[in-house]
C-alpha cells in the first residue's frame, strides 16, 4: 500500500488565487504521481462535491475531496497559500488546502487513514505545525504522523494530554480533568453523581473528512463540558454501531449529519438536536448546551424530531440561502422519489396488459373470480389489474412520504391517510402534495409541546399519529378537500382542451424542465406533472400527450451528447468518448442522468444544447398528438404510443438539433483556443479546452 501522501505532493508556496485553480494546482501533483487518470474528470467530481456543500472550515482550512473513478488509490496532497483562498468558511479565507482523493471502490484502511487526518486537522498542534513547516519532507512526515507536532500552548481546549487516545465507537470521551472532582465537590449528598451521557451519530455525503472532523470536535467539547459523550462515525470505511446499552443510558442524542442517519429508530424517544455535520464541526459546544437543556425541560425528540427550530433534518446549518422555499422543494421530491418507482411498476404492467388484450382490457372481470391459464385476455387482464393496485399506492405513497420529508416516520401515518383520503374525494394529485405538506406540519407542531417524561416512549408510537391522522382526516374531509377536488377537475379539464399553439408552448416548457438540470428538482418536477397526470384509472386524452413530450424530450440529452462523441470525438476527452457509448443506451431507456458528466465538464455548451433540443421535442411530440400510458421505458415502449413513427421523429429531430448545437459550439471554443495558443502561446488543458477555461467549467 502506498503512501498516503509524499513530498512530491506538497506545495508550500501554493500560488493560487481561486479554490478551482488551488484544486487543480494539486490535483497536476496527482496526476503526475500516477494516482489520478484523468485531470479533468477528478477536477468535475471535485467541483460536484463542492456544490453540495463548501468544504471551507473555520481556522483557516479548505478540504476540497471527493470519490472518483479517476482516482487509483486514496491520495492526499497539500498546499499552503500566503494569499489565503475562499473556500465558503465561516471565518474568511483558508491558507491550509487539503486536496483529498478517493476511489469510487476505496478499501477501509486506507479510508481510516483518511479519516484519521480528518480528526488531526481539529488539533490546533497539528495545524500550526503545518504552518510552520519549512521543506515539503517534513510537512509530508508530520501529516502522515511520523513527526510529531509541539504541544499547543496550555488552555487551548482542543488538545489532548500526553499519551491519552482518542475514545472509540462506544467508548466515552474522557471528561476534562478536574470535571469529577467539580462536580462531586458541587454535590450536596455523599452520593456520587452520574455524569451527563450523551450519544451522537455524524455523517457527510462523502464519509472521508467532515464525518471524522465533526466527530473529533464533539469528543473535545465533550471533555471541556464534563459529559460523556459517544460518537458514531457513518462514514466511508462502514460504521460501527453505537451497543444499545450504551445508546440505553444516553439523556440525550447529537445528529450532525447531511445524510440519512442509518438505523435511526435506534434513538427513539430521547431529546435530540438534529443540524448539518458542519454544525458539529463550527459549535460544539452550543449543540451540548442544546442537548442538555432539551433533556432539562423534558422535551420530546423522537427520531422523527426536526432540527432545533423546527426545520427539516439536514437543513440547519446549510447555505444562508436555505429558506423555506429550498426546504419545500426537498419535501416534496422526497415525495416523488418515493412515489416514481410504483408509477413505473404499475405504469409499465398497464401498458404491457394494453399491448396484448387491447385496451378494453381495463373492464374485465376481476382475475380472482375468472383466469384462464391458457388465455392471452387473462394474463392482460391479470398485468392490467396488478397495475392498477400499484397505481392506488401513488398519492397515499406522495403525501406519506412528502409528510416523512418534513418529520421523518413519524409523518408517515398521517401522511399516508390524508393521501388515501384525496383519492377517495377525487382530489388527486394536489390533494396528495396538500395531504403531505399538512400532515408534515402537524406531527411538527406536535412535537413542540412538552410532554411528562413518562409519556415519551408512547409519543411516537401512539400519541403523534393518533392526534395527527385525527387532524389531517377532518381537514380533508370537510374542509380543504372539496376544494382541492374541485382545482384538479379544472385543471384536468384544461389538459384535455389544449390544442393547437396553446399545447405546442406547452410542450416546449415541459421540454426545456426536462434539459435544464438533467435529473434535477426541475427535472423531477415535470415529471411528476406527467406521471400525476395519468395515474388514475381512465387518464385523459391530454396527460396522455403529455406524458409522451416528457419522456422523448428526457431521452434528447444523453442521445445527443452520445451523437456527437461519435461524429466529432477530437472535440471530446478520452473519457466522454467512454462515456458516449454508454450514453446511447442510457439515452434509449429514457435515463436522461447519461448526459450528466459532459454538463459537469462545459455546462455553459451542454446544458442549453440540450434544452434547446428538449424544446423541439417536446414541442414536436405535442403536435403529432402522440399519446404515451407508460411512464417510462424509453423506446423499449414505443409500440405502445400514439403515433410510434411520428414520436421516434420527434426524438431523432430533437437530438440532432442539441448534437448539432454542442458539436457548433465546442468548434467555436476549439477555434477560438487555436488562435489565443497561437498569438501567446497560452498552454491547453486536457480535452482541448484551455486552462482558464476549464477552470470556468469545473467551477459551474
Amino acid at each position: 500500500m502506498s503512501e498516503l501522501i509524499t513530498a512530491d505532493l506538497v506545495d508550500l508556496d501554493l500560488s493560487a488565487d481561486t479554490k478551482e485553480a488551488a484544486a487543480r494546482s494539486l490535483a497536476e501533483r496527482m496526476v503526475a504521481a500516477g494516482r489520478v487518470t484523468d485531470l479533468d474528470g477528478f477536477l468535475a467530481d471535485v467541483a460536484a462535491r463542492e456544490e453540495q456543500m463548501p468544504t471551507g472550515l473555520d481556522g483557516g482550512i479548505g478540504i476540497p475531496h471527493c470519490r472518483s473513478a479517476h482516482v487509483t488509490e486514496p491520495t492526499l496532497a497539500f498546499g499552503r497559500s500566503v494569499a489565503r483562498i475562499d473556500f465558503g468558511a465561516a471565518d474568511g479565507p483558508a491558507d491550509l488546502i487539503f486536496l483529498i482523493a478517493a476511489p469510487a471502490g476505496a478499501d477501509s484502511d486506507h479510508l481510516t487513514i483518511l479519516s484519521s487526518l480528518a480528526r488531526q486537522l481539529m488539533n490546533a498542534d497539528f495545524t500550526d505545525a503545518l504552518r510552520s513547516a519549512d521543506r515539503p519532507e517534513q510537512a509530508a512526515a508530520l501529516i502522515r504522523g511520523e513527526e510529531q507536532s509541539a504541544p499547543a500552548a496550555e488552555g487551548t481546549g482542543a488538545e489532548r494530554s500526553e499519551g491519552e487516545e482518542p475514545a472509540a465507537a462506544g467508548e466515552p470521551a474522557a471528561a476534562e480533568p478536574g470535571a469529577a472532582e467539580r462536580t462531586a465537590a458541587e454535590a450536596t449528598d455523599s452520593e456520587p453523581v452520574a455524569p451527563f451521557r450523551i450519544v451522537a451519530v455524524t455523517s457527510c455525503p462523502t464519509g472521508i473528512a467532515h464525518t471524522y472532523m465533526a466527530a473529533e470536535s464533539l469528543e473535545n467539547a465533550g471533555r471541556e463540558a464534563g459529559v460523556e459523550l459517544v460518537v458514531e462515525t457513518q462514514g466511508s470505511a462502514g460504521f460501527d454501531k453505537l451497543p444499545a446499552a450504551t445508546i440505553a443510558a444516553a439523556d440525550a442524542v447529537i445528529f450532525a449529519h447531511d445524510v440519512e442517519v442509518r438505523d435511526k429508530a435506534r434513538f427513539a424517544g430521547k431529546p435530540t438536536v438534529d443540524v448539518g455535520v458542519k454544525a458539529g464541526i463550527n459549535r460544539p459546544a452550543e449543540l451540548i448546551a442544546e442537548a442538555r437543556g432539551k433533556a432539562a425541560r423534558g422535551e420530546v425528540a423522537a427520531p422523527a424530531d426536526g432540527a432545533a427550530g423546527g426545520s427539516a433534518p439536514m437543513d440547519e446549518d446549510g447555505p444562508a440561502g436555505d429558506g423555506f422555499g429550498t426546504r419545500l422543494r426537498k419535501w416534496l421530491m422526497t415525495g416523488v422519489s418515493y412515489m416514481v418507482p410504483f408509477v413505473a411498476a404499475g405504469g409499465l404492467l398497464i401498458a404491457l396488459a394494453f399491448a396484448i388484450g387491447g385496451y378494453e382490457i381495463a373492464s374485465a372481470k376481476s382475475v380472482a373470480d375468472h383466469f384462464v391459464w391458457a388465455e392471452s385476455s387473462s394474463w392482460a387482464a391479470l398485468l392490467f389489474q396488478i397495475g392498477s393496485a400499484a397505481f392506488t399506492f401513488l398519492v397515499p405513497v406522495l403525501a406519506g412520504y412528502i409528510a416523512y420529508g418534513m418529520a421523518d416516520r413519524p409523518g408517515l401515518v398521517p401522511g399516508f391517510v390524508g393521501g388515501y383520503i384525496a383519492t377517495t374525494i377525487k382530489a388527486g394529485f394536489l390533494g396528495g402534495l396538500v395531504a403531505g405538506l399538512i400532515a408534515g406540519a402537524v406531527v411538527m407542531g406536535i412535537q413542540r409541546f412538552k410532554v411528562p417524561a413518562a409519556l415519551r416512549g408512547i409519543m411516537p408510537v401512539v400519541v403523534i399519529p393518533l392526534i395527527s391522522s385525527a387532524i389531517v382526516g377532518v381537514l380533508m374531509f370537510v374542509v380543504i378537500g372539496k376544494p382541492i377536488a374541485s382545482a384538479q377537475e379544472a385543471m384536468t379539464d384544461w389538459l384535455n382542451g389544449l390544442s393547437g399553439a396553446n399545447a405546442i408552448g406547452l410542450g416546449v416548457l415541459l421540454g426545456l424542465m426536462m434539459c435544464f438540470d438533467l435529473g434535477g428538482p426541475v427535472n423531477k418536477v415535470a415529471y411528476a406533472f406527467a406521471t400525476g397526470g395519468i395515474a388514475v384509472s381512465d387518464p385523459s386524452t391530454g396527460s396522455l400527450k403529455i406524458m409522451a413530450a416528457v419522456m422523448a424530450a428526457g431521452m434528447v440529452p444523453p442521445l445527443a451528447l452520445a451523437l456527437a462523441t461519435t461524429v466529432r470525438g477530437r472535440l471530446f476527452t478520452k473519457t466522454e468518448r467512454e462515456n458516449g457509448k454508454a450514453a446511447w443506451v442510457l439515452g434509449a431507456s429514457f435515463i436522461t442522468e447519461g448526459a450528466i458528466p459532459f454538463a459537469a465538464a462545459d455546462p455553459l455548451r451542454v446544458i442549453p444544447s440540450s434544452m434547446v433540443g428538449g424544446a423541439v421535442t417536446g414541442a414536436l411530440s405535442m403536435a403529432f398528438d402522440c399519446t404515451l400510458r407508460a411512464p417510462h421505458g424509453g423506446i423499449f415502449v414505443v409500440p405502445l404510443i400514439g403515433q410510434p413513427f411520428l414520436y421516434l421523429l420527434a426524438i431523432v429531430a430533437g437530438t440532432v438539433v442539441s448534437a448539432g448545437l454542442v458539436v457548433f459550439l465546442k468548434g467555436l471554443r476549439k477555434t477560438a483556443e487555436a488562435e489565443g495558443t497561437g498569438q501567446t502561446g497560452g498552454k491547453a488543458a486536457p480535452g482541448g479546452a484551455t486552462e482558464d477555461e476549464s477552470k470556468v467549467a469545473v467551477a459551474a
